[in-house]
Order: C-alpha cells, then structure tokens, then sequence
C-alpha cells in the first residue's frame, strides 16, 4: 500500500514526516507499540547529507555489539528512530515490534542500556564507558574508582531508579555534533574522551542520544521514550577491564533485561529458572561428566563418563565422513608463526595465540585447521578430476581467551572442532553447499533440533572480485533454494566474512534458545594466499590452472560446546545411543550378583555401558538412584529371571516395560544405538 498523507489529510513530506506519524495513519496501536522502523529509501532528499548527519562515521559501538549493521546506503534497508523525520523518499516502510523482529530487541534493549547507565550516574556518580545490546538483554560498564565492586544487594536499588526513569518518559533526543563538541560534552570522563579521539576522525561529526540528564554517545535508534520499557532486572554483574586489556582500569559490568510487558518478565524470569536447572556445568558435575582445574583454567578434564559422550559424537560425525566421501586427515598442533602470516590470521589474531619461543623464531599452538589443510593440498599436483577433496580433521585446537570470559564448555581454551574443508571448483559450490545442508539437517534431525537458514553477503571489507562475489552467493543461494525452498532462508545484507559469502545455521533447543553452531562459509582468500592451483585440463594457453574455492564447514561446530548445548537441551536426559550411563542391572538380593555380572558382560561385549549395583542398599532405593543418575534402563534381577534367562525392565521415567530374554535386551540396545534412538 502507498501512503502519502496524514488522516487530516496533510501530505507527507520531508524532514517533517516520521514513521510514527505514518504508523498514526493505519492505527494509533500500531504506533505505540512499535519499538523502531525500517526504512528503505529510495533516494534521499537532495539538501540531505549523511556526513553533515554524523552517519558516514563508524558506529562506536560497533566492536561491542553482538549483532552489526550496514546503514548508510540508499537502496539499504536502514533502522530509523520512530520520531525522527523521514529525509527522502521511502520505497519500503516496516514498522518492527518488539516481539517479531531482532532489530527491535536490539533497539530496545540498547535504551534499555542508557537508562541503565543513567540510574548508575545517580546512584554511584560513576563514569560511563560503554553500554551496547545484547542478544539476550545489554549491559553497562562503568568506573567506579574508589567506591567498591558491585554487590547482588545494589540490583534492588538499580531497579528502583530505573522504574523512575520508566515513569518520567523521557524522550530519546537524538543531536548532530562535531568531535571538539562531543570532547567539550564529555571531558571529565576520559574513556569517552578516548573513544571520540580515536574512533572520530578531525573535521568529521557523530551523534549523541539525550535521556534525562544522560547524554551519550550512540549511533541510535533507540525508543520514543523512556516509558516504553514496562518491565526491567538487574540480572549479573561481573569485574572487567577498560577495552579487556587487563593493565587499564577495572570496570564494574551490570548486566540488565527489560521488556514492554511485565508479563514477558515473568515469564522469562520462570525461563531461567528452568536454564540453571538444565545448566551444563551443573549436569555434568552432578553427573561426573567432565572437571576443571585451576592448573589449566579454560581445558576440560574429560572423566570417563564424560569421554563416552565425547567420543560418541566423533564417532557419529565419522560414520557420516564415511557414508559422504570425506577423508579425514591428521595435522600438526605447532606452527611456525610464518604460516598464520601467510594466512592473515597473525595480523588480526595473534593475541588470541598461544605463542612461545623454539630455537629463536616463534611459533604457536594452531587455532583453527585451515592453513594446514592448504598446506596439505598443495603438497601435490592437484586435477580437476580430484575435486572435489574433502579434508575432515578433528585436531585439537587452542586459542587463548581472556580468563575473565571462560564459561563452563562454552568459552574454553582447549577444543576440537568437526572441522572440514572441502576444495572444489566453481560450478561444483552449489552441489557441495547442498550436501552440506543435507549433512546438517541429519545431524539436528538426530539431535531433535529445528534451524533456520540465514545467507550473509559480502561485506564492505570484503576481499576479491565483486564478480567472483556475486557468482558465489548466486550458487549459495540456488543451493538454499533447492534444499529449504523459496522463502525458506533469508539475507542478511553485508554480514559475510570478508574472504567469502556463508550460511549462517541458527539451531533451535528445546527451550526455543538460538545457538550458532553448524556453518557453510565460501573462502577465496585463502587459495590466494597460498597459492593453491588444480590442473584444468585446458590446453589454452593461461588457462592451464585455476584456483579452488574453499568451503569452509562444521556440523557440530566446538565439540565441546555442541557438549554443552546438547546437555541442555536434553536436561541430562541423554538418548540411549549417546548415553555414559545406558543400564544398570540391579539384584533383589546378593545371590543373584553373580548372574548379573554375567549379563553385564554380555552387554558390555555388545559395546553397551553397563553397570551392576551389587550395594547393600534396599532394591528400591537401588532403583531410585539409577533413575535419578539417569540410566536408560534398569533390570530387575530375582529368582524368575534368573531360572528363565531374562531380565525385567523398567525406564528411567520408572515405568516397568517387563520381562524380556537376555539376547533380545541386547540386540533391542544395539538397534537402539544404529538408530541413534
């Protein structure tokens, strides 16, 4: 539908206009819920300029921020305050709510931030450092000198005075101003001082958002006012360091969640309730799955029951190498640290390296596995006839986080990862992407997990021929739409990695939490850069040789993480095939340990974990502590059974399944194991 006046009948114009006004038109509900618009310009007005409008800049929250954004071309979808005037010609107007869109959330839980920051102010008379969006909520970091860490106690206070600041409905004043100015606005607080010199260029301008009495920098948008924000919660607080450089000041980071609802607040209060009891580091000390020590902060001790698990998904992930023409390669763990320069990786990632001295040259404990795989395949002479080559390799892999950021198996130090690279030629990308998604959907089918597809584009650093470009992610996405269907993904504008397009798979557990595990990424960069060439064929002459593309591809990702998520996901409620505790074989009495032990023999020579509880402990609480240690199965053992050459089965749910033959309990287990049941 095209608008172009208001209800009074007044035409829509330039530097008048709002999206809020536009969304008056169709309904006054519809624009006071929606949190912030998405433009698309056609062109903008010819008295418009986007450096005069402090837009040309770089976004000064951007390395913080979770999620980023291309906003400065017309022609580009661009997210636009509700309240400012529109300043060209719209093609496309969306109106997002905070329940439909992410860019919402991210809008709303970026004021959501400023009003955090603006309580901190009052309350602690603290210097504001950064303050960006999460994924999940925001933060606030924030310098409070003298004045002491924060305490669980001050989230009540912090609470409190931002309910004020909900009640005030302070408008969200977004103004224009010049680097000498934004110094002037902030002198005092020198981490502001020092963003604006470093990150504003002389001569140019940036923007700053007014709350209250909080100015802030920001590139916006942010809400109307401040009373959209209904329901707000302190919800952690941690120490961290200015930049994460552990020699510059120690800051105070308050991590907050807000919602236009607080019935939403309720709810996702009940939510995470439910996360601490599904919590992986919880599940599996409880469960003596895996352990950490301070020797070696960031690597997991794998315990026995831990390492079955571990080595069960190696091993799906290999029978799937197997079945799908994979080869799987072994390379070393320490380079000389020439390779990562002639990989890139040196120059953007070596404080990430763990890097150490050898005979006077330094080298590194490798980080990722696709500079030796290049290696490898330009060990020989490569024809088209061998592409393409699928190169699998679980090496182990080290990168050295920060120690305040390692959490549970999810931010570690030490890991291995599914990781493949597959060399093929140009016309062969679309048919390997679709294998690919294919090896993917087995996998989360497996894991009882939903996914979407998203397609991230070239990006404005990105590297290689626009041509090359637009043939690749015209490959990738025929092969989406062959394998999801049309309008089964969507585009992500500008977030492909700067080597190549990729397919983002955003992966559903079952508490509807998103996780990026598995991904399909296209590289030209790295063929480039060493060298990589296959024999065509061709006997013209400069045609003799091509470079491969490279596709960069993980199923479960960090084996550990995928750990992690899969131990939520389920609640340590693990599938038999994957289970570290799949029977437990309990006697009625000690007179029958003994045949017990032979059926857990014959079990375990079937490859199935088996255990006998031959304690003195009454058989009920024998039951009931198998149940609760999550074995799949128990089997009662009496006299009958014990005549009749069988077992009585009973679930961990503590339903009693019944009387079943030896044999036929163990090959049930091995067609369980096959089906991954």
């Amino acid at each position: 539908n095209v608008l172009d006046q208001s209800k009074a009948g007044e035409s829509f114009m330039a530097w008048k206009t709002s999206p809020y006004d536009v969304a008056c038109v169709i309904s006054q509900g519809l624009a006071d819920s929606s949190v912030v618009a998405r433009v698309t310009y056609g062109n903008y007005v010819s008295d418009y300029d986007l450096v005069e409008d402090g837009m040309d800049g770089e976004d000064l929250l951007a390395e913080a921020m979770e999620q980023d954004s291309d906003e400065n071309a017309a022609g580009k979808a661009v997210l636009w305050d509700m309240t400012r005037p529109l300043v060209g010609n719209v093609a496309k107007l969306e109106l997002l709510k905070f329940d439909g869109d992410s860019d919402a959330k991210t809008v709303f839980w970026h004021s959501s931030a400023h009003m955090l920051g603006e309580a901190l102010e009052h309350l602690y008379g603290c210097r504001l450092t950064i303050g960006p969006p999460l994924k999940g909520g925001f933060f606030y970091d924030s310098y409070m000198g003298t004045k002491g860490a924060l305490k669980d106690d001050d989230y009540a206070s912090v609470e409190k005075e931002v309910q004020k600041i909900t009640k005030a409905k302070q408008k969200f004043h977004r103004l224009v101003v010049t680097k000498e100015e934004a110094l002037e606005l902030f002198a005092g607080n020198p981490f502001k001082e020092q963003i604006i010199k470093t990150k504003i260029p002389d001569g140019t301008r940036t923007t700053v958002y007014k709350c209250g009495d909080l100015i802030d920098l920001c590139r916006g948008p942010h809400l109307p006012h401040t009373g959209r924000v209904k329901a707000f919660a302190a919800t952690s607080h941690s120490a961290t360091s200015w930049l994460g450089d552990t020699e510059n000041d120690s800051l105070q980071r308050l991590y907050g969640i807000s919602f236009p609802d607080k019935k939403m607040l309720k709810v996702w209060k009940e939510n995470q309730e439910k996360a601490k009891a599904r919590d992986h580091r919880r599940i599996a000390t409880k469960q003596d799955l895996i352990m950490f020590h301070d020797l070696s902060p960031g690597s997991a001790f794998w315990l026995p029951r831990g390492t079955r698990i571990y080595n069960k998904l190696i091993e799906f992930i290999k029978e799937h190498y197997w079945n799908r023409g994979y080869d799987e390669i072994i390379t070393p763990n320490i380079y000389n640290l020439d390779l990562w320069h002639q990989s890139g990786h040196a120059l953007h990632y070596q404080d990430a390296m763990f890097c150490f001295d050898v005979e006077g040259a330094t080298w590194a404990m490798k980080p990722m596995n696709c500079p030796g795989h290049c290696l490898m395949f330009a060990n020989s002479i490569r024809s088209y006839r061998d592409l393409p080559l699928r190169l699998a390799d679980f090496g182990v892999l080290h990168r050295n986080e920060l120690s305040g950021a390692l959490t549970g198996l999810t931010r570690v130090r030490r890991f291995q990862q599914d990781d493949a690279h597959i060399y093929c030629r140009e016309d062969q990308i679309e048919q390997e992407v679709i294998a690919s998604l294919e090896f993917m959907k087995d996998v989360y089918d497996t894991f009882g997990m939903s996914y979407k597809l998203e397609l991230s584009t070239r990006p404005k650093k990105a590297l290689g021929e626009i041509e090359l470009w637009d043939r690749a992610e015209g490959a990738l996405a025929n092969a989406m739409d062959q394998f999801a269907g049309k309008g089964g993904w969507k585009v992500n504008p500008g977030d492909g990695a700067f080597y190549g397009p990729k397919i983002d798979i955003k992966v559903m557990d079952a508490m509807d939490r998103v996780h990026q595990c598995a991904t399909v990424q296209l590289d030209f960069q790295l063929p480039i850069r060493f060298d990589l060439k296959y024999n065509t064929g061709s006997k013209e002459k400069g045609k003799e040789f091509e470079r491969p593309v490279m596709v960069h591809r993980a199923m479960l990702g960090s084996v550990e993480r995928m750990f992690a998520v899969l131990c939520e996901h389920w609640g340590g409620k693990w599938p038999f095939w994957i289970s570290p505790r799949q029977v437990m074989l309990v006697p009625v009495h000690a007179e029958f340990n003994d045949y017990c032990e032979s059926v857990r023999e014959k079990l375990h020579n079937a490859g199935i974990y088996a255990d006998v509880d031959s304690s003195k402990s009454t058989f009920q609480k024998k039951v009931r502590t198998a149940q609760v240690d999550q074995y799949n199965y128990q089997l009662v053992v009496g006299k009958n059974e014990v005549e009749n050459g069988t077992i009585n089965i009973r679930n961990r749910e503590n339903q009693v399944e019944g009387e079943m033959k030896v044999d036929e309990f163990v090959e049930m287990c091995k067609k369980l194991c096959v089906d991954k049941k």
